[in-house]
This record gives C-alpha cells, structure tokens and sequence, in this order.
C-alpha cells in the first residue's frame, strides 16, 4: 500500500521558516510512530513568480491535484505590491482553493488555557474556547463577476460581485453540519439577509438543508455584524459558525485574537472526496508571511504544526495522532515557552523558530 502524499508549498516570508518545523514533526512521526509520507516540495506566490513568472505553475497545479494533501506556507511580500493583480502572489493561493474546489475551510479558534491571559478579553470570555468557523472558499465577492476598475465619465469605479447558487451554499452547510455532529451538534449561520439579496438565499439555503437533513442539529442565524459583535461579547456561546467567503475571512481573523495571536491559528480546505474517499485537500496556517520578522528566526511556527494535526486528522484518518500532536503543543505552552509574539507584560526571552519547533518534538518524545 503507498504511503500517504504530502506536497509542501513554504511560499514567502516566514512561510519556509515554520514550515521547516513542520518538517521535523514529519520525520518525527516516520522515526517513532512508523507513519511514512512521500513528501515533494515546490513553489507558490512570490518565489513561484521569480522563476516562473507566475505565482503557480501549472505543473505545481497537476502536483496538487495529486497528492493526499498539500501543506502551505505564506505567501506575499511588498516586493510583490506592484506587480499586475494577475500574478500577484495571493493569485496562486486562490487558484490553488479554486481549482482544487476547495470550498470548505475550516479555521478553529482554540484558546490554550496558558495563553487566556494573552488575549486582549478577560480571561473568564475566552479560558476553554473552542469554535470553529467554517468559511465557504470558492465563491462570493471574491470570485464573482463582472469586477474590476473601470471608467464611468470622469472617474473610475471599482466593481466586486458577490453572487452565491444554492449548491454553493449547500454544500457548505452540509460541510458545517457534519463537522457539528463530531462536536456539539450546534451551528449559527451568519449572512446579512437584512440588506443582500444574497443572504436571504443563503439563510434560505442553510435553513432548508437543515430541516431536511439535519433537524437533530441545532441551527440559529445571526446578522454577521452582530456575530461579530457576539464574538467579542461572549464567544463560547458558539460551536460551529458557517458564512460566506467575505464574512468568514473578516470574522475568523477576528476570533484569531480571542486566542491571543494569529501564530496560534491553523485552518484546512476541504473539498469533494477523492478516489479513496478522503477530500481534496490544502492545510495552512491563516498568519500571513510577515515580510518584517522573515529571515529572523522569531516566527511561531505553531499555526502551521496545528495545520499538520489537521491534516493527521481529515486527511489521513489518524485523529490519535493528530490529539497527540496537539497535546504536545499544549504542553510546551503549558511549560511557558513562548516565541517573540507571545511574550507577556511580565518579559523573559522568546526561543525561536527553530526552538519551538524543537520543543513540540520532545514533547512529541516524552508522550511516548
């Protein structure tokens, strides 16, 4: 039987940084767990457009249509800021989501009790958080046509179109409803059916899929800018929250910082099973590549280990090893290593990069 494939695209910035971390985890699990993955590389965003003169190669395109699952980096940098918006780095990430169709990205916002003191809400709103937004990926305003900057008389106008079919939504609802089912059997729909014609549809949609599919779910709708209100007011009143695309980036970035830092935030895009019955499927960590800190050493690589344990989890069948894995990273936090992003009030030194990533395996070692 093959071993599991990996393709690892470390992108821009510090995107190689935390992903060489990850890269260790992976050989840890081949050494001590006898779980071998037939890992490539390759490139995506700026590196790709400086050899290729595209942010994604179209034979880096047929690798990821391949593979179990590709692991990404980051992408982008300001050297990047000028160039045509049709090869701009972030254009080799969407073209990843959009021909995979990977419309289902899952982003948890989990609050490790020795961080709730790092969030800028009281610990009692976010000790013990554990929500998930799932973020429909392929479509909406980011996607839909007609856009661009046009000239209408004396001026210019810039043009997005958010547009949604019902199996669009549907297929994201069921997304949100299963996941629901694997925790506590609870979803809020967030739209803005009180001024779109698109989220009356997508409010009907999810309500619809739900009575005839999942009625044993509990289901609630919120306007999405009272979620995100509700978000920054009391989070654990929620579970699982499915949204469109525009929504689901603004409030996921939002519930980052419920946790105490984007370095803490992995997330999985999921899309229609395989041959072998597992999704399409692409894991990274939802920091950008942080051009100011790349090359340092200073970055958490955290988000992008968690995206691994993602990837143990929906892509490999291995959700013991993927609880493994991230026990390891609650007990290096629970042990007060931290990198630079989560210092305290209190100071101490940061360990770096390369250092947390050294502590997750030995405490990948001591779970033994």
């Amino acid at each position: 039987m093959a071993n599991p494939s990996i393709l690892i695209l470390a992108g821009d910035g510090i995107g190689p940084e935390v992903m060489a971390e990850v890269k260790k985890i992976i050989g840890w699990y081949d050494a001590k767990r006898g779980i071998t993955f037939d890992v490539s590389e390759d490139l995506v965003g700026g590196c790709a457009y400086d050899k290729h003169g595209t942010p994604l190669h179209d034979d880096t395109m047929a690798k990821a249509q391949e593979v179990d699952a590709v692991l990404l980096g980051a992408v982008g940098g300001p050297q990047y800021d000028n160039l045509d918006f049709s090869v701009k780095p972030e254009r080799g990430l969407l073209r990843l989501r959009k021909e995979m169709d990977l419309f289902s990205n899952l982003r948890p916002a989990q609050c490790f009790d020795a961080l709730a003191d790092f969030s800028s809400l009281k610990r009692e709103v976010v000790a013990g958080l554990d929500i998930v937004i799932v973020r429909e990926l392929t479509s909406g305003v980011y996607f839909g046509e007609p856009r661009g900057i046009f000239t209408e008389g004396n001026e210019r106008v810039g043009i997005n179109t958010q547009r949604y079919t019902e199996s669009e939504i549907a297929r994201v609802a069921r997304s949100a409803f299963e996941l629901a089912r694997r925790r506590s059997n609870k979803v809020c729909s967030m739209e803005k059916a009180n001024v779109m014609e698109s989220g009356i549809l997508w409010r009907q949609v999810v309500q619809e899929i739900h009575d005839k599919e999942y009625p044993d779910v509990e289901l609630s709708h919120m306007y999405a800018d009272a979620g995100a209100m509700q978000l920054c007011r009391w989070p654990k009143q929620f579970d699982v929250i499915v949204t469109d695309n525009l929504f689901g980036d603004l409030l996921s970035d939002a519930a980052a910082m419920l946790t105490g830092s984007l370095g803490m935030l992995p997330s999985a895009s999921l899309g229609a099973p395989m041959a072998n019955g597992r999704p399409k499927a692409l894991y990274e960590p939802v920091h950008g590549s942080a051009p100011d800190i790349a090359g340092q050493g200073k970055a958490n690589p955290i988000a992008c280990i968690l995206s691994f344990a993602m990837a143990l989890r929906y892509s490999f069948d291995l959700g013991d090893e993927a609880t493994r894995l991230e026990q390891a990273v609650e007990k290096v936090l629970a042990d007060g290593v931290r990198t630079a992003d989560l210092m305290g009030p209190e100071g101490g030194t940061p360990v770096s990069t390369s250092a947390m990533g050294n502590a997750v395996v030995a405490a990948l070692n001591a779970s033994l």
